[in-house]
């Protein structure tokens, strides 16, 4: 940025959970911004919006600690946006509902500051709606109004009308109620509302670890304590909570309450399901923990040798889309034309194909089995009498499987095999994921090659195996199966073909308690 010019502040609400609940210009704020200041409550997966070189600052509170006072939080926001910066202060639900959004805002406007508030979904009226309550509805309630409930209902000088909310709204909905429900129902039953009141209390709205208690206002507190409901939670008063019974739907779900690890990249911050949108779909949680970063070759001198002959060619063989991607890319800086490209072109699995077809160039084979084995099969019914005067181009990886290329030679064949992209381990830390994992929240963890399994282990830590063996093991196929079962793992879901669109599907089926092919 131009020295000496304020930065903005953009108070960003990032929804209750459900990281699909994340507005459009939230994103788009995350994605431009230098500086991340975020609280605890929140889907950390939004992250993933976020340049790998922004700043990230953890502001958040949980068990009553708070990791920063609301004075250091002004005073950061504050003094990065005056350094020039582009700050995002990244809250749970909606800044402006009991988020002290306002106070910051405030802050902001007195120190001279730019600043934007972005909304976000509050879980005040998220977590009704997953849970199937709606707030009003025309026949029941034609009001609602959203409470704190962490303040003392007991006390002398309440800022709370109690008398005014016990027999003047249709609905109530009360936030941070868990510890003080006891004299908060106590209240409501003293200002003339009736004890059989319905009322739900929804823990971790919008989550797969959502869970919906239904009593009524004079035995809730007691069925709280006995059901064990501990924060976060919504409580919803009224008689609209007799509706949830017809229109409850998240918790119906197919896939309701599973949380799937997925360790592949995604291609940008927008796509967090990273490949498994059907699942997404049928009600589980998409996680994300990359475990392999896609980067340039450490030098273009071979593949630019290759592209200098490409008219030389036979085949050229295409095995990912990140082939695709680099190759072509270099083939545009290089300036090229694609009228030079007279070979006929292989590519491994569907998405491979389809990146292919994007350049307008038709793909000639796609082999049955998706892998090194598949090709020579391919290859070998192609030309029974062998590769003699055959010439293959194989851009991939910079390391990979030499099955293949061996094989082509020893048939007869001429193979150059440039590094057109590499593979390398991502810096991250997994601290997130081993407490998911210790409390059981990841049902299935996915691995779509060796190397990204390997690298999990090592950046997980000692206690990988460990934390692995209380979750599903989905492998892409008998490659990486083999590298998980080395490891002494035990693969519980591998699909016939080697592809995303197989992997997602032999997952659904076992969740679903179908068959799974291993």
């Amino acid at each position: 940025m131009t020295m000496g010019k304020k930065g903005k502040v953009y108070l960003v609400g990032a929804g209750p959970g459900d990281i699909g609940l994340l507005t459009i210009k939230g994103a788009r704020c995350l994605e431009r911004a230098d500086v991340v200041v975020y609280d605890f409550h929140l889907n950390a997966q939004v992250l993933n919006f976020v340049r790998k070189d922004a700043e990230f600052i953890y502001a958040g509170k949980r068990g009553g600690h708070h990791t920063m006072g609301q004075e250091e939080i002004n005073a950061t926001l504050i003094e990065k946006a005056k350094s020039g910066k582009t700050v995002c202060r990244l809250k749970g639900g909606d800044p402006f509902v009991f988020g002290r959004g306002g106070e910051e805002a405030c802050a902001l406007a007195e120190a001279g500051l730019e600043f934007e508030i972005v909304p976000g979904v509050s879980s005040s009226v998220a977590a009704p709606a997953y849970a199937g309550i709606p707030l009003t509805h025309r026949k029941i309630s034609s009001s609602f109004a959203v409470i704190p409930g962490y303040e003392d209902a007991t006390k002398n000088g309440s800022s709370i009308d109690w008398e005014k909310l016990a027999t003047g709204v249709g609905t109530l909905v009360f936030l941070m109620a868990v510890k003080n429900m006891d004299e908060l129902a106590g209240k409501l039953i003293e200002n003339g509302k009736p004890p059989d009141t319905p009322v739900a209390v929804i823990r971790w709205g919008t989550r797969p670890e959502q869970r919906t208690l239904i009593s009524t206002l004079g035995e809730i507190a007691a069925q709280m304590r006995q059901n064990e409901i501990k924060p976060p939670a919504v409580t919803v008063v009224g008689d609209v909570v007799r509706l949830r019974e017809k229109l409850k739907w998240y918790e119906m779900k197919p896939l309701f309450g599973h949380r799937v690890l997925v360790t592949r990249r995604h291609s940008s911050g927008s796509e967090w399901a990273a490949g498994f949108e059907s699942l997404e779909d049928l009600g589980a949680e998409i996680m994300q923990f990359p475990t392999l970063e896609i980067a340039p070759p450490e030098s273009w001198q071979t593949l630019d040798e290759a592209l200098g002959r490409i008219g030389s060619y036979d085949w050229i063989i295409f095995t990912s889309a990140n082939g695709v991607k680099f190759f072509f890319e270099r083939f545009a800086r290089l300036g090229m034309d694609i009228r030079s490209i007279r070979a006929k072109i292989c590519a491994v699995g569907s998405k491979t194909a389809q990146s292919v077809r994007r350049f307008c160039l038709n793909v000639d084979m796609v082999p049955e089995e998706f892998r090194a084995e598949g090709l020579i099969k391919s290859f070998r019914e192609l030309y029974p009498a062998g590769l003699a005067g055959i010439r293959f181009l194989l851009p991939r990886a910079a390391e990979a499987r030499e099955i293949f290329p061996e094989k082509v030679r020893q048939m007869g064949g001429f193979m150059d095999v440039p590094a057109s992209y590499r593979a390398i381990k991502p810096l991250a830390h997994g601290k997130r994921l081993k407490r998911f994992l210790k409390e059981g929240r990841i049902t299935v963890a996915t691995f779509t090659s060796g190397a990204t399994f390997t690298n999990f282990m090592e950046m997980v830590g000692e206690d990988a195996a460990d934390l692995l063996r209380g979750v599903a093991i989905a492998a892409i196929g008998p490659v990486t199966a083999k590298r998980i079962v080395q490891a002494g793992l035990k693969v519980d879901i591998m699909p016939a073909e080697a592809t995303m669109e197989a992997l997602e599907e032999a997952i659904r089926l076992w969740a679903l308690g179908g068959s799974r092919p291993l």
